[in-house]
């Protein structure tokens, strides 16, 4: 995790990105592509958010690949537990030093728990995007639509091509 820090704060110091750079003595590339994890048991959106379903509950936080490229993050606003959530629609924002991005839910259902630890403490999204940073826990309301995202080697995929492409 320091090491992804480093290379990431060093990348932006540099100004490097997967970009095509502005100088054409300087390679374009992109350093975050190499540090992102992407792990087994999770299903991901294209929105880059993750999804672990245990039994009844679906835990959903945004992706290792998004928190990277988002910067610090410094404010997290998500829905008051017994809301719902609706497939593809905006259930909060999270707010970091280069923008705020909006979070869409990777699926339909009733929040039924809300990670409270993230109001005082949002730079957890960034130090254990998988773990201590997940957003809400959601009681699904249509369960094959999990089988509509992406599996760990689809999403890396993903993410690949759209590094390549910016």
């Amino acid at each position: 995790m320091a090491l992804r820090m480093w290379a990431s704060s060093t990348a932006n110091a540099l100004k490097l990105s997967s970009s095509a750079s502005k100088s054409h003595l300087l390679p374009a590339f992109s350093i975050s592509r190499c540090f992102s994890s992407v792990l087994e048991g999770l299903k991901y959106a294209n929105s880059h958010e993750w999804v672990k379903h245990d039994g009844s509950v679906a835990t959903i936080g945004i992706t290792d690949h998004a928190q990277d490229h988002l910067g610090e993050v410094v404010f997290v606003e998500l829905p008051e537990e017994k809301s719902s959530v609706s497939k593809e629609k905006n259930f909060g924002a999270v707010e970091s030093v280069k923008a705020t991005s909006e979070i869409l839910s990777p699926i339909s259902g009733e929040v039924i728990e809300v990670n409270t630890k993230l109001t005082d403490s949002p730079g957890l999204i960034n130090a254990s995007p998988y773990e201590d940073g997940w957003m809400i826990k959601v009681k699904p309301s249509n369960p094959a639509e999990l089988e509509t995202l992406m599996g760990p080697k689809e999403y890396t995929k993903f993410c690949e091509e759209e590094d390549a492409a910016h």
